[in-house]
């Protein structure tokens, strides 16, 4: 396997992982600086996942016709600029609409560059290329607070985006001349009515869960939004059922391995999601740690993460993908649910111990639940799969907020009290019940799922010489 090409896109996929964590540390100086409350500008963060969730869906048309690698590229450059204009911002509407651009550059990111790694790897060597590219989505949330701490304190906030520009500039360059030519394909027509309803249906969405769970405004918006979206996403099926070539084909999920992956990881990612933001606030509030100690404390996850690449191949190729994924999914679980018996007098290395292991874990699952659900879609169909992923993915890490968030109003409003560290116990068993509703969806798999890909020899001759797409 060329690891050239994974580690290239893994690289420019963590600058906009992390970019859309390393923010919320800086808040409260950005709204300093721009005379707004810290509340008004949370719009920024729900501006920037407006954006991913409209130009997503669109994203892998505009790959096969254009050509993904060059997409790719001006992706990473829309990222840059709206990176540089986020740092020269004066005023909060300006502000905003930086976030926004750099959420236009960040959709096209994510799903493109699966593509460019579906459409140059060969399939025994997506597992190994899914553990590359998977370090990015678990490491950036992990190493974002800490860096924003850091930056935010002893320089400027305004390096947290302007460290975006060599970082973009190289990542262009290095694409340039390394990421492989993925000719551009003669696709339909663009579906331009199926655009507006997924439009309208994931940014109605992801707008009206963020807004009811980080309340910028009344939550009667967001959950007027929230109806929006569910209603033009009901409007979009039945116009998908219809089109000839729909922007989102969902005959996709006639596939078994990548329906049960894909409704699996769907599940497991609003766990992932509430995480981050449970986290840093149950050391802050209940632990009384500085922004930049608790950041810290959960950067050990990335650990985890990151030496998960070193052992995927081989583990998923001895054990396949349904035990290896049952496995980490219960073992990601109960490692969320330690987190609901840490209390200040914890010592500290019980508590990074079941971080790392969740860490481990997670990558694990992502890994594989990600090399899985592409392990039989041909090239053909792998712009559809990447898309339909990717706002799933958004849509989730959305919702797994605004429970996280409802879990704890719910729960000081019972006990008519302030939030406390009782409250995120109770947050993390609700999560952690959660994250093993994932199970359901993988138990259905035979033990040899996706065995052209793991390697695994429980697939037998028979198995063993399925088609490489």
């Amino acid at each position: 396997m060329n690891r050239v090409v994974p580690l290239i896109l893994a690289v420019a996929l963590f600058m906009e992982q992390m970019d859309s964590t390393v923010i919320a540390t800086a808040l409260p100086a950005i709204a300093a600086d721009l005379h707004v409350g810290p509340i008004t500008l949370k719009l920024a963060l729900t501006s920037y996942m407006v954006a991913l969730a409209i130009f997503i869906p669109v994203s892998g048309w505009m790959a096969d016709r254009f050509g993904a690698k060059r997409i790719f590229r001006i992706a990473i450059l829309v990222f840059v600029l709206g990176s540089i204009l986020c740092a020269l911002s004066g005023s909060v509407i300006t502000f905003v609409g930086s976030r926004f651009l750099q959420g236009v550059g960040g959709a096209m990111m994510t799903p493109v560059g699966r593509l460019v790694l579906l459409r140059t790897t060969e399939r025994r060597d997506l597992v190994s290329a899914m553990a590359l590219l998977t370090i990015p989505a678990l490491v950036g949330p992990l190493t974002g607070p800490p860096i924003g701490g850091f930056i935010t304190t002893y320089f400027s906030w305004h390096w947290i985006f302007l460290i975006n520009v060599p970082i973009g500039f190289a990542g262009i360059w290095l694409a340039t001349i390394f990421l492989p030519e993925v000719p551009a394909t003669s696709p339909p027509p663009i579906d331009w009515m199926g655009f507006v309803y997924t439009a309208l249906a994931a940014s109605g969405i992801v707008f009206g869960l963020s807004v009811i769970s980080l309340p910028a405004l009344p939550p009667t918006v967001g959950i007027g939004a929230t109806a929006i979206g569910v209603l033009a996403g009901i409007l979009y099926v039945r116009h998908a059922r219809r089109h000839p070539a729909p922007l989102l084909d969902f005959r996709l999920f006639a596939n078994p391995a990548f329906t049960a992956s894909t409704i699996s990881a769907s599940i497991f990612r609003v766990s992932t999601g509430a995480i981050p933001f449970l986290m840093p606030l149950m050391l802050q509030i209940g632990f009384g740690l500085s922004p930049f100690q608790s950041g810290l404390t959960t950067f050990v996850g990335a650990i985890g993460a990151i030496t998960t690449k070193f052992m995927a191949r081989r583990v998923f190729a001895a054990v396949g993908f349904r035990t290896m994924l049952i496995a980490a999914t219960i073992v990601g679980s109960l490692a969320t649910l330690a987190n609901a018996f840490f209390v200040p007098a914890t010592p500290y290395l019980v508590i990074t111990g079941f971080l790392l292991l969740a860490g481990f874990a997670r990558s694990f699952y992502f890994t594989g639940v990600n090399a899985l659900s592409y392990s039989e879609i041909s090239d053909a169909d792998a712009s559809q799969a990447t898309s339909i992923s990717s706002v799933l993915q958004q849509v989730s890490l959305a919702l797994g907020v605004a429970a996280a968030a409802a879990i704890l109003e719910a729960s000081t409003a019972l006990r008519g009290a302030p939030l406390q560290i009782a409250d995120f116990h109770i947050a993390f068993v609700v999560v952690s019940a959660l994250s093993l509703v994932a199970l359901w969806p993988m138990l259905g798999l035979t033990r040899d799922a996706g065995a052209a890909v793991s390697g695994h020899r429980l697939a037998g001759a028979g198995h063993g010489d399925l088609a490489e797409k």
